[in-house]
């Protein structure tokens, strides 16, 4: 092939102060024309100094490309002789029609070969047998999907005020490690991770939340979904039944949709979980439960449900996982004692993070095994998960023995309170006592009930046109006939003189779907 065709072609399909870099271009065009062999195998392609200069482009963008090409593998260079094509494609390539594809190149005298076309045309999609692959736990897993492509601003339920997070302390700490680097912190984490954590956490649990625990039970995890999900691969099988509240979290119901098991969703009423006659009659492998602060409602659960509970599960032998969601945000009164802490039989698996009372992307939770399995725990989360993080987490251990932590829990549980008052007041002087709120004692977000016959997922669009995020309530029920219309507002990250304003807008949003049920 002579150099001036290739040229030619090149230089037809480079689009010169395009939004695509020339190098970029120049490395699709010559890829694609190897993949369809338009550039057949084992043809010498120009020098880069030929090439460049016909082109009129830099050498080194040539070189850079050609150098890639080498890389992954489209060409190779012989010492001496040039760079040719490697000699990796299939010996033709049939097409749809099933017509033997003839190379451009070979045939590029032609008019029509030399055709202008865009400079970089899209791959063609992939066959149906390729893309429609997902399993069945995979399909409903994704349409399922409850995760928000926002992650801040008002009314997001979930997600605290990062711009109050120490980071001095913080960057003082990473300074300091780093400073003076172990290389054992560079490595993957022991089984149940560091030491030093698992004991500060052991006593800060212990003091903070009745929580009855040694360090060794202690397993350090990316977060309640990993620790949900190593609770659920170690002490249950495929088919086995669980309990789930409704409504509940959707990210845990998502981990315990992939599993296999088979879940039961269990109304929830003031005190909490309360399982049927019915429900009682079929007693569940495992149950999950949000004792401290019921997410999303929420209530708690009453000291004679969890009593109820803990011998329920102590006669019928099942376990009980405690996600102790939002624990250390109370307002008006102390956090209350855990679940586990009441627990005699060993059968409560107690499940906490640091996303709410630190920040989201740090990624670190924590679970507490019962005593008995606790080195089994402690090797599959090694075998499954390979952890790391140390660094992250001896940071975290000095954050708490040197009393950051609670003094940061204080100091947000204050402004936070400040916020949710703030909350209550624009909606009581919007709608008076009309729509009531739920879950405003304790968390980061309260619940507005809305009247039967409102569509809060419209609502909640609505308001995400005017740039307000809220959560549809009817959402988190396992299904639609038992769901209750309402809306999750989250305040803890709305900054204080934005908060009113804010729910002006998204009260607007509101008022036109109520005028329409009156």
């Amino acid at each position: 092939m002579r150099t001036s065709v290739l040229s030619d072609w090149l230089a037809q399909r480079l689009e010169r102060g395009g939004g695509q870099p020339l190098y970029r271009q120049l490395h699709h065009l010559l890829q694609q024309a190897i993949l369809s062999r338009e550039l057949p195998a084992g043809s010498k392609v120009p020098s880069s100094r030929l090439l460049a200069a016909e082109l009129g482009i830099a050498r080194n963008t040539v070189t850079q490309v050609y150098e890639q090409l080498v890389l992954e593998g489209y060409v190779h260079s012989a010492s001496g002789r040039g760079t040719f094509v490697a000699d990796s494609a299939p010996d033709e390539i049939v097409g749809a029609s099933g017509v033997e594809h003839t190379p451009l190149v070979l045939s590029a005298l032609s008019p029509a070969a030399l055709a202008p076309l865009a400079p970089l045309t899209p791959l063609a999609p992939l066959p149906p047998a390729v893309t429609q692959t997902l399993s069945q736990r995979g399909t409903r897993l994704v349409a399922g999907a409850g995760v928000s492509k926002r992650q801040g601003g008002a009314f997001m339920p979930g997600v605290p005020d990062v711009t109050r997070f120490p980071a001095r302390v913080w960057a003082r700490l990473h300074n300091k490690y780093w400073r003076r680097l172990r290389p054992d912190l560079l490595t993957y984490a022991p089984g149940g991770g560091l030491a030093l954590l698992r004991h500060v956490l052991a006593d800060y649990l212990r003091t903070s939340r009745s929580v009855r625990c040694a360090p060794e039970q202690i397993i350090i995890t990316t977060g309640i979904h990993q620790s949900v999900d190593l609770a659920v691969r170690l002490l249950t099988d495929p088919g086995d039944l669980i309990w789930t509240e409704d409504p509940c979290y959707w990210g845990v119901r998502s981990v315990l949709h992939v599993s296999g098991l088979e879940t039961r969703p269990i109304a929830v009423d003031d005190e909490g979980i309360n399982p049927s006659p019915d429900d009682l009659q079929h007693p569940p492998r495992m149950m999950l439960v949000t004792p401290s602060h019921q997410y999303p409602l929420g209530m708690v659960m009453s000291l004679a449900r969890r009593r109820m509970l803990l011998e329920y599960a102590r006669q019928q032998q099942c376990w009980i996982i405690e996600d102790d969601y939002d624990s250390e945000y109370r307002y008006g009164s102390r956090p209350l004692a855990s679940l586990q802490g009441l627990d005699t039989a060993g059968q409560v698996i107690y499940v906490g993070s640091f996303g709410k009372t630190l920040f989201p992307g740090l990624r670190m939770g924590y679970l507490v095994a019962p005593e008995g399995l606790a080195e089994r725990f402690a090797t599959a989360s090694a075998e499954l998960y390979r952890e790391g993080q140390l660094l992250q987490q001896a940071m975290l251990a000095e954050f708490i023995a040197e009393g950051h932590f609670t003094s940061h829990i204080r100091k947000m549980r204050a402004l936070y309170g400040q916020r949710r008052g703030a909350l209550l007041e624009a909606v009581a002087q919007r709608y008076g006592t009309a729509l009531p709120t739920l879950g405003g004692d304790a968390g980061l977000h309260l619940v507005l009930q809305l009247p039967p016959g409102v569509d809060d997922r419209a609502v909640a669009m609505a308001a995400l046109e005017r740039n307000i995020v809220v959560r549809a309530l009817s959402g988190y029920y396992a299904e639609a006939s038992r769901a209750a219309p309402g809306l999750l507002m989250g305040y803890a990250c709305v900054p204080d003189e934005e908060i009113a304003p804010a729910f002006s807008v998204l009260a607007d949003a509101l008022d036109v779907t109520l005028k329409g049920i009156r």
